[in-house]
């Protein structure tokens, strides 16, 4: 059984831990989505080192339908926070590209993710900042993510959770049940995280914490997913010279 109050003070404790060792008296800079992810994390990290020290960072690139959802965030936390609009960066890197090579739908699916992450070490350098990873278990599982896009950070309290588990987190926070029951859109290509993934959180849940998975045919997607991607939750490979 999980015990949501357990890890949640576990993980506020981590937190604090982090900053004792790797950033004293360090803000935590946070790309606020709107998401159940964002809004979590930041809200564990303004439980861990109080709201002054917590700096939000909307980033829309051009118009974004759930801007909303970001801005009640940081306004329920009451953080400070700052809207860059990543537009004109995405669409002059394109462009730049594109006179050289033509890029495939895959680059130009994670360019705005890879500029995101850009964006707020920008802002965590410039604030004397730690820059939060707010992926999760259940994302990193089967690779959804972008490496040195969202999958970046300093630190990542999320990312040993499952989506489950981060939604109860987030209603024993306290955080607005929209927040934490929305349906997870990518921000990238406008389907929701389950029609590209297809299957949901919940099977995908259950099957990495239980065991247990059903449809023979998700299971096999799933393994296969886990096992291409798994390169992106490791270090560099690095060559080793036998001598020096």
């Amino acid at each position: 059984m999980f015990d949501a109050k357990k890890i949640k003070d576990e993980c506020v404790k981590w937190i604090q831990d982090f900053f004792e060792e790797n950033g004293k008296g360090c803000n935590a800079v946070v790309g606020i989505s709107g998401g159940k992810d964002s809004s979590v994390a930041a809200a564990l990290c303004v439980e861990a080192l109080g709201k002054d020290r917590v700096i939000g960072v909307l980033m829309p690139c051009g118009e974004q339908h759930d801007i909303d959802c970001a801005q009640q965030l940081v306004e329920h936390l009451g953080i400070q926070n700052y809207t860059i609009n990543i537009y004109d960066a995405v669409e002059a890197l394109k462009k730049q590209v594109s006179q050289n090579v033509e890029m495939n739908a895959q680059a130009l699916t994670n360019l705005p993710p890879r500029i995101r992450m850009s964006t707020l070490y920008a802002v965590s350098q410039s604030v004397n900042g730690r820059v939060v990873n707010t992926c999760n278990l259940s994302e990193d599982w089967v690779g959804y993510s972008t490496r040195y896009g969202d999958a970046a950070g300093d630190f990542s309290p999320l990312c040993n959770l499952t989506v489950q588990e981060i939604k109860e987190i987030g209603a024993l926070l306290g955080l607005p049940t929209n927040l934490v029951q929305k349906t997870p859109i990518d921000g990238l290509c406008g389907k929701t995280d389950e029609d590209n993934l297809g299957f949901t959180y919940a099977i995908l849940d259950k099957y990495i914490r239980e065991g247990i998975i059903e449809d023979e045919e998700i299971k096999t997607k799933i393994d296969s997913m886990h096992e291409r991607n798994l390169f992106k939750l490791q270090l560099m490979p690095a060559f080793k010279p036998s001598e020096v």
